[in-house]
Formats: structure tokens, sequence, C-alpha cells
């Protein structure tokens, strides 16, 4: 247990350290805790042994000690007879087809956040429902995938359509950081149920197993591995925008498709679709594979039998942009500022690994007296050069404008909950408000040094703190940080946004912090940082925040936007 002592006012200020090895939250070790253990118990004595070293390890770094009655509840949940309530399922956003002990984040999570008024709508909860029927269905494992797979993998490689009632299937090819991966899957998945296809995630060399639980009951999410070298699913990683079956380079080449004097495009002779196109969707795509968002060509690929989608965005605003998908998502989400505090609390279910790190340092940190405020502090850098005590005094001057902490001299029982991948900006704030949050404390729980792509023990800690963050009653948040997207989603909160530069701008020495130091978001929706801006019926450029009232600049990322509500006020 890494405890920073020292800071002024006896303040308890805490720095929690989740398990560093990944070997410590293995699937097949976190599945097998999971089983009955009355008959097994013999058998199973090695998964046992790995799984009270994961808990012991949870408890004494997150709680500063615990029982063995603590470990025992870990290692054998009883699955005592629930009756499952409506905050258990968000208000029928889950189903209850799952076991309790399976996946406890499912209907624990909202026990952990105050009631939201944003109650997802009938339509939006039918269509979920049809969507875990199609997955059921047509996914992983049952014969109309197996079907569907052989005609993909077919030798000769002869286009082939879909009929009315045939399955067909969206891969979503995630990359980049954890945050970039879980707004990029909500979007592939609203698409998804959009469209009609049964929804795949690739999560690259990873296992999302030991970070997520399964959505669907009955069925899986993630895409098997790829067998046969020719299969257009065996190296997706390598697709990018460069690709030959990128529907953008098929526009551009001219060759597969055909565009009519009236507008509309259909496919080459023999005017059939091709048995897969790839969608690049990633930031700085190229203009004709924006051309995603036009009516003419989502007709185009309706008829298409696999689509990859490889995007490290949030495509939902760009959705609500696409005319054949207007009517569909304004039924299923009238306040459209809700959208992804439905989808991310629908989708994303961490591990019960996961999950117990989580309640573990929230019990011991976060979780004191009635009434107690808890602020959440996410910092994020992305240039090296940008001198850190500037961004210190950015927010400082933040929360001392906006009132979000007390003055120096004051005293209260707030806690500060900060996540950052340094531990300089923690054992700052934690000597500037010593004094002032002595009931609560200030605390991180990690810090990782460097963001790490593709470690699964860097991203159960991120997926933890942005758990974590969501259960905070204020959050201040970093500019074009896809982590604080997810952790306002999911909390349904409106953050205050620290401006910052462009990652891709470098910085400049003597440049001046921003004024002001934050700003309030205008929903709790993530940003869409790379959207098209041209307008596919008028076939110009135009100022999408001028398209529908609903859709609005982004405060962190001025060519950026996002949905926003009239009632985001509510928030």
């Amino acid at each position: 247990m890494d405890v920073k002592g020292g800071g002024g006012g006896g303040a308890d200020k805490r720095q929690c350290s989740f398990p560093a090895s990944p070997p410590e939250l293995q699937p097949e070790a976190v599945r097998r805790r999971w089983r009955p253990p009355s008959s097994r118990r013999k058998a199973l004595l090695p998964a046992v042994c790995v799984a009270a070293a994961v808990a012991v390890a949870v408890v004494v770094l997150c709680a500063g000690g615990g029982s063995l009655d603590g470990v025992r509840d870990y290692l054998f949940f009883r699955d005592a007879q629930v009756n499952l309530t409506a905050d258990h399922l968000l208000d029928g956003l889950l189903t209850a087809e799952f076991s309790y002990r399976s996946c406890r984040s499912r209907y624990e999570f909202g026990s952990y956040h105050k009631n939201s008024s944003h109650k997802p709508s009938p339509y939006l909860l039918s269509k979920l429902r049809k969507q875990e029927a199609l997955q059921k269905r047509c996914g992983p494992g049952t014969p109309a995938y197996k079907n569907a797979l052989r005609r993909l993998q077919s030798s000769d490689g002869a286009a082939t359509g879909v009929e009315d009632g045939d399955c067909r299937y969206l891969v979503n090819i995630s990359f980049r950081g954890l945050g970039n991966r879980m707004i990029a899957v909500a979007s592939a998945f609203l698409y998804a149920v959009l469209t009609e296809r049964v929804l795949l995630v690739h999560w690259g060399k990873q296992d999302a197993a030991d970070v997520f639980c399964q959505p669907f009951p009955g069925a899986t999410w993630l895409l098997p591995r790829a067998s046969g070298k020719r299969s257009p699913l065996r190296n997706l990683d390598d697709y990018g925008g460069e690709s030959k079956e990128s529907l953008g380079n098929m526009l551009q080449s001219g060759g597969a498709v055909v565009v009519s004097a009236d507008g509309n495009v259909s496919w080459a002779s023999p005017r059939r679709p091709p048995a897969y196109v790839y969608l690049h969707l990633s930031g700085g795509y190229g203009f004709h594979d924006k051309l995603f968002y036009c009516g003419a060509h989502q007709r185009l690929l309706r008829g298409v039998p696999w689509l990859l989608m490889r995007t490290d965005s949030y495509l939902v605003p760009g959705l609500f942009l696409t005319p054949p998908f207007v009517g569909e998502l304004e039924a299923m989400f009238p306040e459209k500022d809700a959208a992804f505090h439905h989808l991310g609390r629908y989708l994303f279910h961490p591990s019960n690994a996961v999950w117990r790190a989580v309640t573990n340092y929230h019990r011991a940190n976060l979780a004191g007296a009635a009434g107690r405020r808890v602020v959440g502090i996410q910092i994020r850098v992305f240039d090296k050069k940008q001198p850190p005590q500037l961004v210190l005094d950015q927010l400082l001057s933040c929360v001392r404008n906006e009132k979000l902490l007390p003055g120096i001299a004051a005293s209260n029982d707030d806690a500060v909950l900060v996540t950052s991948l340094s531990s300089w900006y923690y054992e700052r704030i934690a000597a500037e408000y010593g004094g002032g949050v002595a009931g609560g404390g200030v605390h991180q729980p990690s810090q990782e040094g460097k963001q790490r792509w593709g470690d699964a023990a860097h991203d159960v800690k991120a997926l933890s703190e942005m758990y974590l963050l969501s259960t905070c009653d204020v959050l201040v948040t970093s500019g074009f940080s896809t982590f604080g997207y997810v952790a306002q989603g999911l909390a349904g909160r409106r953050p205050w946004v620290m401006a910052r530069p462009s990652p891709w701008e470098e910085w400049k020495e003597g440049q001046a912090a921003p004024e002001p130091p934050c700003r309030r978001a205008l929903s709790v929706e993530p940003c869409f940082h790379s959207p098209s801006y041209y307008d596919c019926a008028a076939g110009r450029d135009v100022e999408l925040d001028r398209v529908r009232p609903y859709i609005r600049r982004c405060v962190d990322v001025s060519w950026g936007i996002q949905l926003v509500n009239e009632s985001s006020s509510r928030w």
C-alpha cells in the first residue's frame, strides 16, 4: 500500500495502487471464481488460491486492510434470491436474464449513482430487446453465423448480397486508449441497432473479457478469432485509409459504384454488393470516407452482408445528421443529450474483478458521512512540453472561480478524487487543500506515468477510475479527453471542462493559460471531434450547429459537435 502522509491539517491523503501485473486479473481465474463452491472446492483449489491473492491484494491496497469475511464474500458470493427492482435494471435498460453474481456491476451500478431523472424511452427499450434477439439468433456459434462466415470466406470470393431475414454483421475494429474504444463501441452499437446488424467487437490482442462482462444475454459481442488465410477478418488491425476495400476508395475510384444523374448510387456490374466493405471513420479521414453520412450511401450499404468499421470517435452526433436515421434516433432519444448516458450504462459492465476494485476503493475512501460531497478531478496533458505548473494553476483557478472546492482556510467534509497519469498534480492538490478538505481527504487511485495502449492491466486501472469518477458529485475534466467523456456520460453530470491546446498543436514557450480556465459543458454527451460538414443534399459544406436544434459546437473542441437538449440544465 502506497500511502502518502504529510500535508496540512491532518488530511487523509491516500494513493492506492491497483494490482500492477496483468496475470492477477486473468479471465479464466475470474470465471472459475464465480462457480458454485459447494461441490468443487477441492478441484478449484488452485483457482481459489489465485482468486484469494487477488482479493487480498485489492482489499489491502484499496481499503488499508480488510477482514477474512470480506475476502470470503468476494470469492463465494451467495446467489441469494435478489428481487431486481427498476433501480437495479436502470428503468428497464437492462434485462433480468443474467444471474446476479455472474456480473455484479450490472445490477449494482445504480446504487453508486444518484437516481437519474432521464429515463430510457419505451421505444429505445423495444429496440434494445430486438437487438438482443438478433444477437442471439445470428451471433457466433449459431448456424446463421456459420453460414454467413462460410459465404464471406468462400474461396471464389464472389459477391453475395443479403435477402430479407438474412443476418448481417458490423465488426467494430477497436484501437487507441480505452476511452476511445468505449465511445467507438457505443457508436458502432447504435449504428448496428439502426441498420439491424449484429455487432461484433474486435478488441485487438487484448481479451475484453478481462475488463467487461457480456452485454447481450445468451450471446457474445466478441468477434471470434478468424481462421483461414484469405479471411477478410484475419488481419483487421491492418485496415486503414489506403485499403482498397474502404467505402471511400471505392467511391473515389469510381469502378465499384455508379452515380446516376439524380445523385443515387448503386453497385456497378453485376449490380450486387461486395461481400464486405471497410468503413474508415477514424480521425483525419477523407472526403469520400465521410460520404458514409449521406442517405444515398447508407442505402448503398444496406445490402452488404459484412461491414468492418474502424473508428476512435464518438460518431453518434453524425448519425443524428444522417437523413435515414433522424426519425428513429429522435424517437429513441427524446432527450438527445442522454444518448451516451443510456448506451454506456447498457453496454459497459466492469468484470467482477474490476468492480471489486472499484467498490473497495469507493467504500474505503469516498463513501463517508451522509452529506459528503465528492469532487472528481481528471487531468490529461497531451503535450509533454506544457509546463505542469501552468496546468495546475489553471485547475486551481477553475475550482476557486466556480467555488467547487472550499477556500484554503475553510474546512468541511468534502473528498477530492484526482485521476491523472502523474502523481505530481495529486501531491500539490493535497498540499494545497490539505486543511480545506480535512474530513474527506484527497485521493488518487493510481499513477501510471504514461498511457499504454493495448495493456490489459493499464485498461483495468483506467476503467476503474472512470467508474470512480462517475460516482462523484462534481466533475472537472480536461478538454479533448475521451476518458473524461466516458466518466461524465456514465455519471450523467455536466462537467466543468478545462480548455486545452489541441493534441496536434505543439506547446509554445510563454503561451498563457486559457481564459476562462474552465467552462461548463453544454451536456454530458461526448464531443464528436471529426464530423463531416458536407451536406449531401445541398452539395456543399454547412454550419452543423445550425442544421438541427440539438447539435452544438463543443466547448473544448471548436470544430467538434455534440448533442444537447433544451432540458440540459436538469442534469
